[in-house]
Order: C-alpha cells, then structure tokens, then sequence
C-alpha cells in the first residue's frame, strides 16, 4: 500500500532547492506526482504531492523535516481520494484592469453556487497599449451537478459588469 503526501514548502529561492526535495523523496522510493511551483516577489513556493510506501512514510516525512530550516516545508496526510458528488470542470478566464477585491468578488458568487475552486492562477502585468496594471486570472472550478453552465455565466457577466473585467467560462476538457 502506498500513502500520499502532500507539502508545501517556502523559502528564499536559490538554485538546488528542487533538487533538494527530490533527492530526499528519490532516496525514500517516494514518487513526485504532481506539483505547482513559482518564484514570487524572490521567494520559492510551491506544493506538491508525494506517493510512498506506507513503510517509508515516517522514514520520509524525517527526512523532509531533516532538510534545511531555511527551507520551510509543512507536510500534510493526504486523504485517499474517494469518489463524491458528479462534477464537471469548467475553465474560467479573467482580464481586467487591476484593484483590490478582484479574487474576493469571485470567490464569493462561485461559492455561493456550491463550486469549489480548483486550480487558480492569477498575475498582474502592463496592458499592452497603457502600461496600465492588467489582472489576469485562469481557474479551473468544480461545479457539481444540478448547477448549469448558464447559471454560472449569468452569474459571472453580472459580476463582471460590477467589476469592468472580461470573463469566459468554457468547459474543461
């Protein structure tokens, strides 16, 4: 039997860092499942998820736990993935100028439809022709069944009106 782990780790980016964390789960015949990892504002951040045998799983996590202070690591048990409520994946796409508020807004009206987000990735860049600060959001949220697709466009070009951002919900495939 196999248990998956997953971790979050931080610290001040430098190169190795990677490497670092998969030497140690290499070592413990852990195997790197997925992962999201970025530099942000000259910080290295990223989670990721770990299968190990159920007999190197303490041996692991000490290992982990061994590495640097430098490099903070939270490590989390991972439930075993059961089959829930049906689902679909849907893609949301998000452009607008830039302000506060943005992610709250669209949390809350996706939230209130019983959507779970995710994935979500967001970045601020100059506009093209302005060099104003442009916002760009992809998500992917989890909409269970007996909410429509329309539903959560009407939703979503209400707020986007209030907001003055761009937003296309396509299904995910």
């Amino acid at each position: 039997m196999t248990s998956n782990l997953v971790l979050t780790v931080i610290a001040d980016d430098k190169p190795g860092l990677v490497e670092s964390l998969s030497q140690t789960i290499a070592a413990n015949s852990g195997n790197w499942l997925e992962s999201s990892m970025s530099q942000l504002a000259g910080k290295f951040a990223g989670i990721l998820r770990v299968s190990v045998a159920d007999d190197r799983v303490n041996q692991l996590i000490e290992e982990l736990n061994a590495l640097p202070s430098e490099l903070n690591i939270v490590i989390e048990r991972a439930a075993d993935e059961s089959v829930g409520q049906a689902s679909q994946a849907v893609e949301l796409n998000l452009v607008g100028n830039d302000r506060p508020g943005i992610i709250k807004e669209i949390s809350a009206a996706v939230s209130a439809l019983g959507i779970n987000v995710k994935r979500l990735n967001t970045e601020c860049m100059p506009a093209p022709m302005s060099s104003e600060p442009l916002f760009k959001a992809v998500a992917i949220l989890e909409v269970p069944e007996g909410i429509t697709l329309e539903q959560l466009q009407e939703r979503l070009e209400k707020l986007a009106d209030d907001l003055i951002v761009e937003i296309d919900v396509v299904i995910h495939s």
